[in-house]
């Protein structure tokens, strides 16, 4: 695939819509594409968090393992996701397994690169949190539900989590 291509990609992500396509360009050169076929594990629960993920083609299954060791799918990952920016902003190990449910691409986005492109973008960092209170407030509902409690008031399904 072409940088200007993957730049065009990067640009239909909310997270980076209003960056500069310079600075696109940039971070596409920078980033690393991956393919990974169905099974394939992306990253495992408890790796170090040096990396956010953004999703080309396919789909993943995120996955908490249980005290009796099976795991649960918590969440599935599309195109146009961003996945691992919690362990890179808050620097501790993946709070789930991601695993390839068919062949999936993905673009790799260092540590530094991520942080950096949030120290120059603030819009950034402001889609990072909202997609993170959105994130929490799925996940307090569930809580809540599991509790006997209602559902989550949207409705929506989770977000992707690692």
């Amino acid at each position: 695939m072409l940088l200007k291509d993957e730049v065009e990609l990067l640009r239909r992500i909310p997270l980076f819509a209003h960056i500069e396509p310079s600075r696109l360009k940039l971070l596409a050169f920078t980033s690393e594409r991956l393919v990974f076929e169905a099974d394939e594990v992306i990253c495992r629960r408890g790796d170090p968090g040096d990396a956010a993920y953004v999703v080309l083609m396919g789909s993943a299954d995120v996955l908490v393992e249980q005290p009796d060791g099976s795991q649960v799918k918590i969440a599935t990952l599309e195109r146009d996701a961003v996945v691992g920016e919690i362990a890179v902003l808050a620097d501790v190990p993946r709070t789930a397994t991601v695993r390839a449910a068919t062949r999936f691409e993905v673009l790799r986005i260092a540590k530094n690169d991520f942080l950096q492109l949030i120290r120059d973008f603030p819009e950034v960092a402001i889609e990072v949190l909202r997609t993170l209170a959105r994130r929490l407030s799925w996940a307090l509902g569930e809580l809540a539900e599991a509790r006997g409690g209602s559902a989550p008031p949207d409705g929506r399904s989770p977000p992707a989590l690692p």
